[in-house]
């Protein structure tokens, strides 16, 4: 999510460092404050291939060949890229004109095993510092800036107590970067969901970029709440017990890919997506919620002006002091946050979670009067002392009704 404080950072996806929005920059509220987005960067809204995502694995007469249907080889030439060559390093290649910007082009191709343990605690939030701004398009509706709240340890085992919650690894060109993510209902797969809610700058760059590579979603990352030293040795099981899985889609507002931006807050009312997720390595058939034996629904009737009740943010900050590797979450109740005049308020909560810690979910009292994802991380001050989210209304809609229904009955 992206943090504001005096001298904003996007909160990001190094480890020990807060981006606490991917890439939209945090707000300043007074005019000498720089802003931070977290480490997450949007997907697009759009259609596409499905099957854009594909493993890479080695067959098994173990002779080398990249297992991968025709149909999804013709839509990654059609990128212009190479499966093989993709494998072996490829992807490295930010080339502005290899970048992949536009909704339709997302293409994730499964690499096994590229998620090792290390990679994973070694993920960082890019250190982005934001140009000073203020708030003058605001429309008189942000309240207070509210006491910071100390972020609390989620204890573990996390699958225990925040079963839904998981850490969002992506690369991009500044190098392995770590966000945090939801898993959410699919109401077209009721009971057997696929998908993942972050925010839209944990997948795209936004206006000045496009698509992340590489990303993937680590449900109960360290679930037994290991330490950074003991995490040195730890295997891949012990980091990742639900498993890896892949995004084969993913979808983030129109807004976010035209005007998203790593400082003064542009496009953070419309920083969310929602990536359609597929286990690295096929596993026992089961999706994603039958997996980790539970998703959040996803609330977009939360009112514009936020009523008494709490909500509850959680995510993997990565920024000091924290260090990307444990879970936390903060409890407060929200008050209106107003960049533009033009976009939507978005609701703000005291919170001392940093960069690293965005996209992940706040849960609230659904209209239903049970627990449901009503926003996510999005910025956030450097100096953390409170975080911002998106209302989700009508856009954010369109982008999960879109992604759902794609994978209709599959």
């Amino acid at each position: 999510m992206r943090s504001i404080r005096p001298s904003f950072t996007t909160r990001g996806h190094r480890s020990g460092r807060r981006r606490t929005l991917p890439l939209p920059a945090a707000v300043a509220l007074a005019s000498a404050l720089a802003l931070t987005a977290t480490a997450c960067e949007g997907d697009a809204e759009a259609g596409g291939d499905a099957s854009a995502s594909a493993s890479v694995a080695d067959d098994s007469n173990g002779n080398g060949e990249i297992k991968i249907p025709d149909h999804i080889k013709d839509k990654l030439k059609e990128h212009g890229i190479d499966i093989d060559k993709w494998k072996n390093g490829a992807w490295k290649n930010w080339d502005k004109d290899d970048w992949l910007r536009e909704a339709q082009d997302f293409v994730n191709p499964i690499i096994e095993d590229l998620w090792d343990p290390d990679r994973m605690r070694d993920a960082q939030e890019p250190d982005q510092q934001v140009d000073d701004s203020d708030l003058s398009g605001d429309q008189g509706v942000t309240d207070p800036e509210p006491a910071p709240v100390q972020a609390q340890a989620v204890p573990p085992k996390y699958h225990d107590n925040a079963a839904t919650a998981g850490k969002l690894l992506f690369d991009s060109p500044e190098g392995s970067m770590v966000c945090s993510a939801t898993v959410v209902k699919d109401p077209a797969n009721p009971g057997k969901s696929n998908l993942v809610w972050t925010a839209g700058h944990c997948v795209h760059a936004g206006k000045k970029g496009g698509w992340y590579r590489n990303i993937a979603f680590v449900p109960s990352y360290n679930d037994s709440g290991k330490s950074t030293e003991e995490l040195q040795n730890a295997t891949k099981e012990e980091v990742a017990p639900y498993g890896v899985w892949w995004g084969d889609w993913a979808q983030t507002s129109d807004q976010w890919i035209e005007q998203g931006g790593a400082t003064g807050g542009d496009g953070a009312s419309y920083d969310f997506a929602v990536i359609h997720v597929t286990p690295e390595k096929g596993g026992t058939g089961k999706s994603l919620e039958e997996t980790v034996g539970a998703a959040l629904p996803v609330d977009f009737d939360a009112p514009a002006v936020p009523q008494s009740k709490n909500l509850t943010a959680i995510g993997y900050p990565a920024a000091p002091p924290y260090d990307g590797q444990k879970l936390f979450r903060c409890e407060d109740k929200p008050g209106r946050l107003s960049i533009s005049a033009s976009d939507p308020t978005m609701y703000r909560i005291g919170c001392t979670m940093t960069g690293g810690s965005s996209g992940g979910g706040w849960v609230g009292t659904g209209s239903d009067g049970k627990p449901a994802l009503v926003s996510n991380t999005s910025i956030g001050p450097v100096t953390a002392g409170w975080l911002a989210g998106p209302r989700l209304g009508e856009e954010a809609k369109g982008v999960y009704d879109a992604v759902s229904g794609k994978f209709a009955g599959q």
